[in-house]
């Protein structure tokens, strides 16, 4: 049996738009991140900026020297620091941790890593580097230094 072309034509269309919309669904996941005081970012907000993704612990002695490193990296324009507190500490205790150690980064309430394909770290201190396109390059353990980290993100 031959279909008139208007029915072909039709039946064309809809699949086109189906295939579109499935598309365009896909590519509108955004990924959300809570702050350690439950506000909500968008992880779309640092497109064009490295995002360093530091894990640190209270009774990690490397993670102390880095602190001040890192807080003076998350100063620059074109760089964020967001510290995961590798022991699950969360809401107003996590908050008063980070206050007492000296962090002024953002914290965040959970490990972003899983929602990325990351593994959890077998070290500490361990900072993710994630590019300006929101690719991760590099994974470093122990204490940074800000030098250091400037040298792989060239600047």
């Amino acid at each position: 049996m031959q279909y008139p072309d208007s029915v072909l034509r039709g039946s064309r269309l809809r699949t086109a738009a189906i295939v579109l919309l499935v598309l365009t669904m896909t590519g509108c996941e955004k990924i959300e991140l809570e702050r350690a005081e439950g506000t909500k970012l968008n992880w779309d907000t640092f497109r064009g900026q490295w995002v360093l993704v530091n894990y640190w612990a209270e009774w990690c002695k490397p993670c102390l020297e880095e602190i001040p490193e890192l807080n003076e990296l998350d100063q620059a324009p074109d760089i964020t620091v967001l510290g995961v507190n590798f022991d699950g500490v969360r809401g107003d205790a996590l908050v008063e941790l980070g206050e007492r150690m000296g962090i002024e980064f953002t914290m965040l309430a959970d490990d972003p890593g899983p929602g990325f394909g990351w593994k959890l770290p077998v070290a500490l201190p361990a900072t993710f580097l994630v590019n300006p396109d929101g690719d991760l390059v590099e994974t470093r353990f122990g204490p940074q230094t800000e030098e250091e980290l400037r040298a792989v993100i060239g600047g």
